[in-house]
């Protein structure tokens, strides 16, 4: 399929315009996410509509907690990623063409067919997700837009390096997303995942300021990005930039792909960037991939009132009609 957002050039060139990339291909090659080719001068997905994966989730898992808790979210994927992180936590799809020669493997599920399969399961909403949907922005795309007519959410979960064009398309049908705000430190980001900061930042005020619901994860690997130092300015940066209400989730790190030399998160560290959070006055902070914890729950802001007790993918909801706390009337970040 020939691509949404792009640029002819001479020389039967392109410049591919859906992510912050912006790579200038050439005839025959492909983009820095391996499934973009240019093909005589025509820019084609390879992706589309080749799903690798695809499968009926907890919203939780995104992790998205502000969005219908404990409802089901039809999560899909294709091969790719405009990221090269060592630290990957989904290499097997994400880093196939990169890994294996430019591998694309996938079936063919067409937008029709996953909307209809998402609302059989039940599902509440579609996330894209897995690796980043930009890669596969022409299925994201057309599947979110019929999803919307059938009265679905649609959920990115994203490394925020989407181009103003794409997020601007995407827009009127993007509920919400989960983005990844992988360091506070440009040089972290070049090192290891091969991109920048600031193009983060700015999707993320961007989304904020169109009203979708924004969600950020950081994944906490020791040594890297656990400096209490960029801790407190990232924190201070979410609370001051975009707002107190951003749900900021601190996710533990395990040993993975190219990141096999350092330990897991010290729990420790995890609560200290929790206290953290709590302490630049961000209303909703949660701690990620520890079993048991109850940082996990929602509490009202304003009251303390308990609202969604969570255990693993064991979800109570306890929020009045509406998103509201039920003891002191105060309005809960989110969408219910």
């Amino acid at each position: 399929m020939e691509t949404l957002i792009y640029e002819k050039l001479d020389n039967k060139s392109v410049t591919c315009q859906i992510c912050r990339h912006f790579c200038v291909i050439k005839d025959g090659k492909r983009g820095i996410c391996g499934v973009r080719e240019n093909r005589g001068g025509t820019l084609d997905s390879l992706v589309y509509p080749k799903l690798i994966a695809s499968s009926v989730d907890p919203i939780e898992k995104k992790p998205i907690f502000h969005l219908k808790p404990g409802s089901s979210s039809y999560s899909i994927a294709t091969v790719g990623c405009n990221f090269k992180c060592a630290f990957c936590q989904n290499a097997d799809i994400a880093q196939m063409p990169k890994d294996h020669n430019g591998l694309i493997q996938g079936r063919d599920v067409f937008p029709e067919l996953i909307v209809s399969q998402a609302v059989k399961a039940g599902c509440d909403s579609i996330s894209y997700t897995y690796t980043e949907p930009t890669v596969f922005f022409e299925l994201a795309f057309l599947t979110a837009r019929l999803a919307k007519k059938q009265g679905l959410l649609n959920v990115f979960v994203t490394n925020g390096y989407m181009s103003a064009k794409a997020l601007d398309m995407v827009s009127p049908y993007l509920d919400a997303a989960n983005v990844d705000l992988k360091a506070f430190k440009d040089s972290f980001y070049k090192t290891h995942c091969k991109a920048r900061l600031e193009p983060v930042k700015e999707t993320i005020k961007k989304m904020k300021d169109m009203g979708i619901l924004v969600e950020l994860t950081t994944l906490l690997i020791p040594g890297l990005n656990d400096d209490e130092e960029d801790l407190t300015a990232m924190a201070d940066y979410i609370a001051n930039d975009l707002g107190p209400d951003t749900p900021w989730h601190i996710s533990r790190f395990h040993p993975c792909y190219h990141m096999i030399d350092r330990p897991s998160t010290p729990v420790l560290s995890l609560e200290k960037a929790y206290r953290t959070g709590k302490a630049a006055g961000l209303r909703y902070v949660y701690i990620g991939n520890v079993l048991g914890q109850s940082s996990e729950n929602t509490y009202c802001h304003s009251c303390n009132a308990l609202l969604v007790k969570r255990y693993a993918y064991q979800v109570d909801c306890y929020l009045s009609p509406g998103g509201k706390c039920p003891n002191c009337g105060t309005a809960v970040y989110g969408i219910y």
